[in-house]
């Protein structure tokens, strides 16, 4: 077993909570319209995306080729993050990481609350996580800002490209752990920068207060999941999500779409309770699959009701 008992729940039950969370966000930025085929005469429905709030634009490209578009600005991004692991920049990281979660969340809240509040809350808790850094902060955080993300990229992302997505992402994940280990490298700078894109839980802490017990060795350890471990098959969920709300009434096309995070924290499951301690692995192979089967779940489930 990779983590504790204590650690492995909590974990997967943020996961999981931050998976809802994320959908419920992208549910607000997306709407169904109803209209008259010409060609047909029938009613038809087709989702309407809704704008961003702060003037932000979602990327124009073409959703059957937007992997490729995602990944190319992933394998940058990397790039740009190891010159700054390299030369141990840790303030550029530290202002790159703020814009990011500040931004994200603000549009997260956005879908729920006026604007203005949405982003004195948003700067808050950006300044917090990234300043003042703990427990709570830095995964309560983590629960709002991938559905920030997800409402940016889900409506320019159709199926094919998210199956697409999620098979070059899970190879890539594979490569960068296991072969060239830079997702490693990476991890330790963030870690050590206090500046974490993913969760974290300390080893000290059990959902309250730390324990009494003074042993250098567990209170060193922490346990940790990569922030893409948690946006891909969030938006993967959000893609399927989309196509659900179309065929199904919105709220019936929403519960399907949860199937996905379920089948998702079933495969991060067996990955935490069959993996060794102090050793990493590339989640995304995992969650992956998680997530084809969780669709084929959500198919069988429309078939039959």
């Amino acid at each position: 077993m990779k983590h504790t008992v204590k650690i492995t729940i909590l974990m997967l039950l943020i996961f999981f909570v931050t998976q809802i969370t994320g959908l419920a966000i992208t549910k607000e930025y997306l709407d169904v319209r109803e209209f008259i085929d010409p060609a047909t005469n029938e009613l038809k429905k087709e989702i309407v995306t809704k704008d961003l709030p702060y003037s932000i634009e979602r990327p124009e490209i073409e959703q059957s080729t937007s992997y490729i578009w995602i990944v190319l600005a992933i394998l940058i991004g990397t790039a740009l993050l190891l010159l700054l692991v390299k030369y141990r920049i840790f303030s550029l990281w530290k202002l790159w990481f703020f814009l990011a979660v500040f931004m994200t969340m603000a549009i997260a809240f956005s879908a729920f609350i006026p604007q203005i509040i949405a982003a004195a809350l948003a700067f808050l808790l950006a300044v917090l996580k990234i300043f003042r850094p703990n427990t709570i902060t830095q995964n309560i955080t983590e629960v709002f800002i991938y559905g920030g993300l997800a409402a940016i990229f889900v409506p320019v992302i159709n199926i094919f490209a998210a199956f697409m997505l999620l098979i070059i992402i899970s190879v890539y994940d594979i490569i960068a752990v296991n072969k060239t280990k830079h997702m490693v490298t990476l991890a330790a700078f963030q870690a050590k920068s206090k500046v974490f894109a993913g969760l974290m839980l300390p080893y000290s802490y059990t959902g309250g207060k730390p324990t009494k017990k003074k042993t250098p060795k567990k209170e060193s350890r922490i346990a940790v999941l990569g922030g893409g471990d948690i946006g891909f098959p969030l938006i993967f969920a959000g893609v399927v999500m989309k196509g659900l709300m179309v065929s199904n009434p919105e709220l019936i096309g929403f519960a399907k779409a949860i199937i996905i995070p379920v089948f998702a924290m079933l495969a991060l499951s067996f990955l935490l309770l069959t993996g060794k301690k102090d050793r990493f692995y590339p989640a995304m192979p995992y969650l992956t699959a998680g997530c084809f089967l969780g669709y084929a779940a959500v198919l069988l489930l429309s078939e039959i009701i």
